[in-house]
């Protein structure tokens, strides 16, 4: 019985040991995929104004008051064609072929208006956003959500 028990404690020696290497070795690969869900999105909502300065009168004014900002932060610009803009009741906004500069930012309003390199317009005649309390949520050409901001308690 003695040599069936060492070999037992061997075994056991052997199993541990090799649990621990597989363990210290998974242990890093582990932090430093932890690490990539905290990091900063390529593109996010910046800034949201969701409560149109002055009266909300639905006049296209108001309505361009209420508007997100979006902004690249790589050093590379990227093409946002197919991405959609969402608000929390699911109105949404589907961007066609824009480019987003390096580091840049580019502001999408409600109401009409002329495209321009930095401004978006959403030509709607209702206001979008929640001013008490709503979410934003970008999304890329496949459906995957990149960035959200939340104001307010939703119900």
């Amino acid at each position: 019985m003695s040599s069936a028990s060492s070999s037992v404690r061997r075994i056991a020696a052997t199993v541990l040991t090799a649990g621990a290497i597989v363990g210290a070795a998974a242990l890093p690969a582990a932090a430093h995929d932890g690490d990539r869900h905290h990091q900063r999105p390529r593109v996010e909502i910046s800034r949201v104004q969701a409560d149109s300065p002055g009266r909300e009168d639905r006049s296209n004014r108001s309505l361009n008051g209420e508007w997100v900002e979006i902004t690249n932060t790589t050093r590379n610009p990227i093409n946002l064609r197919g991405w959609t803009l969402r608000d929390g009741d699911g109105n949404r906004y589907r961007f066609d072929n824009v480019r987003i500069g390096a580091r840049n930012t580019i502001r999408i309003h409600t109401g009409q208006g002329r495209d321009t390199r930095t401004d978006l317009f959403q030509d709607r005649r209702d206001y979008v956003w929640d001013n008490r309390s709503d979410t934003a949520t970008l999304r890329d050409d496949r459906g995957r959500t990149v960035d959200t901001e939340t104001w307010g308690r939703r119900r």
